[in-house]
């Protein structure tokens, strides 16, 4: 399918790896230009490089903490006329409740809330504007149906959920779509992060780790990026205009719930 979208530009947060990487890959197999950010200079560089010589698209790297206002700054810098918008960020680190001090939820309200909104504002004009932009923020499973010893991230991807669940509806007007992709656990570093608790507090291997959660997804296995980028790059093409403020599950299943 020809997605309509060759020749605008993304910006993709976190997408040197992961499933910012497997947006960041389908959307430039689309033709998409790539302005790319992450934290670590090398990794953000080889994965540039990989798409620019696979896809033949333009791709600006901007290695830095988009968290920071500096960084921040820096990124939107090089991604102001942006047509699309993926936020991504790691997920905070697991705990149990009575764990959690403030300064633990100001860094995931930071990360996993704030900094989405702050992007957001600030590229959403330059969309409204030209009548026609895509925002797709990577949240999380969570937001249907909370993990226990993922608090933080509960608390903050729902904050972003409501932030984007009004201002959908305020920008859809002007031909801009914003939507939410909740991923389950996906074939990623934070799915190894995850597996490595489990054979900690369980005492036994990752592998075994990682088989005990496979059997609780009906689809009996972690998903890929591949197939999660290919749902991010629909979200933002010009076939996904009538698709708005919707929080849409890739978890193979394992949110149990009829709506």
């Amino acid at each position: 399918m020809d997605l309509g979208i060759a020749g605008k530009t993304a910006l993709v947060a976190a997408s040197s790896k992961g499933l910012g990487f497997g947006c960041a890959e389908a959307l430039a197999a689309a033709g998409v230009h790539l302005v790319m950010n992450a934290r670590s200079e090398g990794p953000l560089r080889d994965a540039a490089a990989r798409l620019r010589d696979a896809h033949g698209v333009d791709v600006t790297e901007v290695p830095a903490d988009i968290t920071s206002d500096a960084g921040r700054a820096e990124v939107l810098s090089a991604a102001e006329d942006a047509d699309i918008l993926v936020t991504n960020a790691g997920g905070p680190p697991p705990g149990m409740w009575h764990d959690w001090e403030r300064e633990d939820f100001i860094k995931a309200l930071d990360a996993n809330m704030l900094t989405p909104i702050e992007l957001m504002k600030a590229l959403l004009p330059s969309m409204m504007d030209k009548g026609w932009g895509r925002v797709v923020n990577i949240t999380s499973q969570s937001v249907k149906a909370p993990i226990a010893v993922l608090g933080l991230s509960n608390s903050a991807r729902a904050g972003l959920t409501g932030y984007v669940a009004g201002t959908a509806r305020q920008v859809a007007p002007s031909g801009v779509t914003i939507n939410n992709l909740l991923p389950g656990i996906h074939a990623t570093d934070r799915a190894i992060a995850l597996d490595s608790g489990v054979s900690d507090s369980q005492g036994i291997s990752i592998d075994e780790a990682k088989a005990q959660r496979e059997a609780t997804i009906p689809a009996r296995r972690y998903g890929t990026k591949e197939e999660f980028g290919a749902a991010c790059a629909f979200l933002c093409s010009q076939h996904a205009g009538f698709i708005v403020g919707q929080n849409i599950l890739l978890d193979g299943g394992g949110v149990n719930a009829t709506l």
